[in-house]
């Protein structure tokens, strides 16, 4: 069973997080649901490394905020990790397991459902921040893009109901590739995403891509035992692009230029 965790003071989360507990029942801190529990945390979710020394699950799904610079209006998930310094949560040149089935299913689901977001653009991010040491899958699912967004109940509430439509039934499952190159918004691994055969795991863009090296890189893979495949944004691989052809050509995963 998955376990759902909102930041009681992120607006966004706990806007979501409210809205699924009304149907599931309250043991302790936990809500306790059909398909999944749930969990309110006091302190931030980007620094939720702690969360397996008291809870045992399969996977952790973290409901939240995002916001961007640009102000544009974005429905996005991501798994998390930090590819040098950690300055939002999480340990320096660590990356958490992702969810890859979860994320996949959740943004198609989000995809099919576009008319109800029309000012929004469906996306996936880049894997960034914390928290980095769970053991098992994790991703952050986030409403942007501003406040506006965030305490809009009928939006936030809207968004729940389709995260409990993906985790309410068997999530299919897919081959997975891991993501190179690219901006924070990877419009060629989003569109793998919603129309390829490919579940995505870490998603390393071309700003992050200087800080691989053999150490990081090898950490990767075993953070992504389940994946088959690169994906290489060939055009967003900047001037690592033969970095990156050599780090890949010592493991067994097919190299796909997209």
């Amino acid at each position: 069973m998955e376990l759902l965790i909102a930041y009681q003071d992120d607006p966004a989360g706990h806007n979501m997080a409210k809205f699924l507990s009304k149907e599931m029942t309250k043991d302790g801190d936990v809500f306790r649901g059909k398909y999944y529990d749930l969990l309110i945390i006091p302190t931030p979710a980007i620094s939720a490394d702690w969360l397996e020394e008291k809870y045992d699950y399969d996977g952790f799904v973290f409901l939240s905020k995002h916001a961007a610079e640009s102000g544009q209006l974005a429905l996005t998930c991501h798994s998390t990790g930090n590819f040098s310094e950690a300055k939002f949560g999480g340990n320096d040149k660590q990356v958490a397991v992702p969810h890859p089935d979860l994320q996949k299913e959740y943004l198609k689901t989000l995809k099919k459902n576009q008319s109800k977001f029309s000012d929004f653009q469906i996306t996936i991010e880049a894997t960034h921040h914390g928290p980095t040491a769970l053991k098992k899958p994790s991703i952050f699912i986030e409403i942007g893009t501003t406040e506006k967004q965030w305490t809009d109940e009928s939006l936030c509430h809207s968004v729940a109901l389709l995260v409990h439509q993906v985790m309410s039934k068997p999530i299919p499952k897919n081959p997975v590739a891991i993501c190179f190159g690219g901006t924070h918004y990877p419009s060629k691994f989003t569109d793998e995403l919603l129309n390829g055969k490919y579940a995505l795991g870490t998603v390393i863009p071309k700003h992050a891509l200087e800080n691989l090296d053999a150490e990081l890189f090898s950490h990767i893979l075993s953070q992504n035992n389940m994946a088959t495949a690169a994906l290489l944004d060939w055009k967003g691989l900047g001037s690592d692009k033969q970095k990156i052809l050599d780090l890949l050509e010592t493991t067994s995963l097919e190299v796909i230029k997209l």
